[in-house]
This record gives C-alpha cells, sequence and structure tokens, in this order.
C-alpha cells in the first residue's frame, strides 16, 4: 500500500525519469551501476505511458536476439505491461541467470507484436573496450564507452594512455547504444579530451539559474577526434558528444541520438527504498536543450538495411515462398544482402531472383536447397547477419571516421 501511494505521487508528475525504488530494486539499480547484475542487458525507461527500451548493453542477450532503441515493451512472458511501473516491469524482466524471459515488443514500421525469448546472463559492467586500427599507414585508436559508471573515467584514461603510448595518431570514441550514467564520470573524461574556454556541460535548475562545468586541460590533443553517435546514445552519452562537437570543435558521425536533457537525483530513504526524481535540466556548451530532440551528427551516415532488421519468427510448419508478400520476407531480402547474396530487391515479394538468392544461402550453410524461408533458414539467415555486423568492414560509421581521422592527418 505505501509503496503504492509512492508510486501514484510520482505517476503525478508526469515525468518518465522520475521513479521510486523499493530497498531491492534500489540495490539492483546500484548493482548495475558498479558491478554486474543478472537479466538481459537493456536500459529501459517510461515513454509515455509505455516502456520502452532506450538502448540494449553491447553485447548483452538484449542485444543478440535484435531488441533496439525504442522498441514499446507490450507483454513480459505474455503479460501485458499497462499499468506497470519502470520499477515493476524491470523485476519482471530481470531473473537468474539461465532462465528465459519472452518480451514482445512494438516496432515502428511493424504491425505486428515482435515475441522475443531472451535467456537472461551475467551482465558484466566493463564499460570501456579500446584498440588500435590499423588504415594505410595510419594507427587509430578506437575506444568504446557502453555506459558511464563509477569506474568508467579510470577505466578510459588506462585505455587512452595505452592508446597515446602506442603512438596513436587520431582517435575515434565510440557512445553509439550508451544509455548514460553517472554525469561525474563525464566531466572526468572531458577533462581528458576537450581544452576549450567553453564549458563541458551547463546543469540549470528549476530557476534558470546555470552552473558551467569547465575541463582542467590545458592544451589542445595534438592529435584529431572524432566520435559515433546514434538513436541509442541517451543522456550521459549525449552530454560527452555535446561537448565535443560544440567546446572541442570534433566532429560526430552517426544518426541523431536518443534526446534525454533532464539529470536525476536518487535521494535514499530510511527503509533502503529511494526516490529518483528529476532536478535539473542540462544543456551542452552552447546552451543549447537537446531533450526530446536529439544531438545532430555532424555527418549523418546510416548503417546498411540489415542492421534494423527484426528476427523472423514463424509459426510451426510455416514457410515463405515464391510469388508471396510479406513484412518477414522483406526482413529475409535484407539479410540475404548481409551475406553477400543478391535477393534482387527489399520489398517483401519473393521473386525468383530471391528464390535463387535463398538457395544459394541454403548451399553454402548446408541446409536443404529447398527455396523456401523456414525456421531453421530464418534462424541461420540471423546468424550470419549478427556476424555480418560484427565485422567491420560492414561498419559505415566507424569506417566514415576513419576517413575523417585520416582526412586530418593529411
Amino acid at each position: 500500500m505505501y509503496d503504492g501511494a509512492i508510486n501514484g505521487m510520482i505517476d503525478a508528475l508526469n515525468d518518465p525519469f522520475s521513479s521510486y525504488m523499493n530497498a531491492k530494486t534500489a540495490s539492483d539499480f546500484t548493482q548495475s551501476l558498479s558491478s554486474s547484475f543478472q537479466g538481459i542487458g537493456a536500459e529501459v525507461q517510461m515513454v509515455g505511458k509505455q516502456v520502452t527500451v532506450v538502448s540494449p548493453i553491447k553485447g548483452s542477450p538484449a542485444e543478440k536476439v535484435g531488441l533496439k532503441p525504442k522498441d514499446a515493451i507490450m507483454t513480459i512472458n505474455g503479460k501485458s505491461t499497462q499499468g506497470l511501473t519502470i520499477n515493476q516491469a524491470v523485476n519482471k524482466i530481470r531473473g537468474k541467470k539461465g532462465t528465459v524471459v519472452k518480451i514482445g515488443i512494438k516496432r515502428s514500421g511493424t504491425n505486428d507484436l515482435l515475441t522475443f525469448s531472451i535467456k537472461r546472463d551475467d551482465i558484466p559492467i566493463r564499460t570501456v573496450e579500446s584498440k588500435m586500427l590499423k588504415s594505410d599507414s595510419n594507427s587509430i585508436g578506437y575506444i568504446a564507452i557502453t555506459q558511464f559508471n563509477e569506474n568508467t573515467d579510470g577505466e578510459f584514461s588506462k585505455a587512452l594512455d595505452k592508446l597515446e603510448n602506442e603512438k596513436l595518431q587520431g582517435l575515434i570514441i565510440d557512445v553509439r547504444g550508451n544509455p548514460g550514467g553517472y554525469l561525474q564520470a563525464v566531466e572526468k573524461i572531458g577533462n581528458l579530451l576537450i581544452s576549450s574556454k567553453k564549458p563541458i556541460v551547463q546543469i540549470q535548475n528549476r530557476e534558470g539559474k546555470k552552473q558551467p562545468f569547465y575541463s582542467t586541460l590545458e592544451k589542445k590533443k595534438g592529435y584529431p577526434i572524432a566520435a559515433l553517435i546514434d538513436d541509442g546514445s541517451a543522456s550521459a552519452s549525449e552530454i560527452l558528444a555535446g561537448a565535443l562537437k560544440e567546446a572541442g570543435g570534433y566532429p560526430l558521425i552517426g544518426v541523431k541520438s536518443f534526446g534525454k536533457g533532464t539529470v536525476q537525483q536518487s535521494i535514499p530513504m530510511t527503509d533502503k527504498s529511494e526516490l529518483k526524481l528529476t532536478v535539473d535540466k542540462w544543456l551542452t556548451p552552447d546552451s543549447n536543450w537537446i531533450h526530446k530532440k536529439g544531438i545532430k551528427p555532424t555527418i549523418e551516415v546510416k548503417q546498411p538495411d540489415y542492421y534494423y532488421v527484426t528476427p523472423i519468427n514463424l509459426k510451426k510448419g510455416k514457410t515463405f515462398r515464391i510469388d508471396q508478400t510479406d513484412e518477414k520476407i522483406a526482413n529475409a531480402q535484407k539479410m540475404l544482402e548481409a551475406t553477400g547474396q543478391n535477393p534482387g530487391r527489399t520489398d517483401g515479394y519473393f521473386s525468383k531472383q530471391t528464390q535463387q538468392a535463398l538457395k544459394a544461402f541454403q548451399q553454402k550453410n548446408k541446409l536443404p536447397e529447398s527455396g523456401e524461408i523456414d525456421q531453421k533458414t530464418a534462424d541461420a539467415l540471423q546468424q550470419a547477419t549478427l556476424n555480418a555486423i560484427k565485422n567491420q568492414k560492414h561498419d559505415r560509421q566507424l569506417n566514415s571516421a576513419i576517413e575523417e581521422i585520416k582526412k586530418e592527418l593529411n
């Protein structure tokens, strides 16, 4: 009853980012920002009254099955999410490693309810990945940040030191699919990258008073920098992207970011529950509020269509064959393109050329050469598409960033 009363008051605020967490949920939330947790690995929030995916964590079960930013979660294990608070939904999604949760989602551009069976796993919160990319005679450092937790700035600093010791000539920072996290971590990373008279970020309170946060870095980096963003880049990752663009003068490459421009504060209660309330909004160095608008990239680059396809789930015994038309056939055609086959079209009409491309794929993958889409073929197409997405040569955004760095070097 107590929880219900507080949730009612939170709902009255009409703010999707304010929430009440009972003691268990608060503990789980803190853990998810500090070490590891068990679940599917997706950041969710309320959009209107709908539980919605902000971004799946890279390498998580949610990403592997194909959940996307802005997917609306309609059902969890067959039960409607209508009327659930965000914390009630999260508690139903999370669970012990090895158990399965069924998520039903609505996705923009599709009419069907898409159902995903997702096996829960340990979600390690190692938030920084780095490597040196070689392109022609150039050595370009690459650092991906998956979210901002209490260890992220330290991990980033070590990664940057290592790449600089290896004599990087340029740097790419990747915050695609990064749902955000701690503001302090972004500030500290900004201090490592940005030397400017402009602030890294400005926090504005309800009275309109701005508090700017400036970098302590005195000398600009001696190499070009570019950053990658997409529609899963939200909150703290947008702060970093905005700072790099407006204060650092560095290019952003990709597509428009998510658009979360508010700041939340957790207020601990005596029973170990927490209130998470929106207290401020943040502005970019040039005083832009990107809430519900997102940050536009300097250079817009979209990924191939097959990056956005929905997994094909067929009813038992169902197949698709020549002369049929369906949305799922369109997805299969895009997947065929990912594997190097040419289906001739991607509009969902099962043409003769699509059949030939499908047979070639089936032959290559030692499947019965039926020229029809059954569940086994659909699963193989999905796996082949995931493999293609992981291959750097297909990553148009990353490759565009590499070319942009090389232009600066030459």
